[in-house]
């Protein structure tokens, strides 16, 4: 652990989340949603995960490419997505650093992240969208488990389903919350949760989700979710049972830095704005 005693006293304490704004309001003005894809290796699945996402249900998909070896950034171009491409892998989580920066950039009032795999159901899209737009949450997150014959049926390796019931009942109780599935990769924001955590000191791991809605809720946003349907595939990505054993070690150790926080009994650098 390392503290930040350069850091204000005044900054120990988190920012309230955004005011909401009143869906009559809404309504009326402009409102930008923008899909970001972070992508390694997706060339045979990304049309199919474009096929589902429903006529006019986004205004721009943006496509980062993370040094993939096949042909994904071809395959995108040719769909006519925005097309991002890393010079070296940076991560999963360097990845996403890149998504958000790019649609802020364009003008996003809401951010719908979801893997180019087919895993998740893209059909939802408007939905999340929908939900942020109305005022009733900031935050959506896609769950995979609506009960447990589901998933299993899914696809979902049973050691896999044990280890993401376990951790997200932990990580509920820690952080106050009532979510379905932490470990979703698919996500909607509000532009302002991504204008107010400080996710750019995250990990470029697969550590940075945890550490992104661990952020969110410290800093006072609201967190909801959907079901989506899970698909475990050959070509659907997903880690292997060692790597997903570090990130359940480390997604224990990011709980503890949010009640240490929280109990102003230490700081660390990812509370930080």
């Amino acid at each position: 652990m390392s503290s930040n005693s350069e850091t204000a006293a005044a900054e120990d304490s988190p920012a309230p989340g955004p005011a909401t704004t009143a869906a009559t309001d809404s309504a009326v003005a402009p409102f930008k949603v923008i899909a970001v894809m972070p992508a390694y290796n997706a060339a045979s699945t990304l049309e199919r995960t474009l096929r589902d996402i429903p006529s006019g249900a986004v205004d721009e998909i943006i496509l980062v490419d993370d040094c993939s070896s096949d042909n994904t950034v071809e395959v995108a171009t040719k769909l006519g997505l925005t097309v991002i491409r890393h010079e070296r892998n940076t991560g999963y989580g360097g990845n996403q650093k890149t998504c958000y920066t790019e649609a802020l950039n364009r003008g996003a009032d809401v951010v719908v992240m979801i893997h180019p795999d087919y895993q998740y159901d893209s059909r939802v899209i408007p939905i999340a969208a929908e939900l942020i737009r109305l005022g009733n949450v900031d935050l959506v997150m896609g769950s995979r488990i609506r009960t447990r014959a589901e998933a299993l049926a899914g696809g979902m390796p049973a050691w896999k389903y044990i280890a993401n019931r376990g951790l997200t009942m932990f990580e509920n109780i820690v952080l106050g919350q009532n979510l379905g599935d932490f470990h979703s990769g698919f996500r909607a924001y509000r532009r302002e949760v991504l204008e107010t955590v400080p996710w750019r000191k995250n990990s470029d791991d697969f550590i940075f989700d945890t550490q992104f809605l661990a952020q969110s809720v410290y800093f006072g946003f609201r967190l909801g979710d959907i079901p989506v349907p899970v698909r475990y595939f050959a070509e659907a990505s997903s880690i292997n049972f060692r790597r997903s054993t570090r990130y359940g070690l480390l997604t224990l150790w990011v709980m503890k830095q949010f009640l240490l926080q929280k109990l102003h009994l230490w700081r660390f650098r990812i509370f930080q704005k």
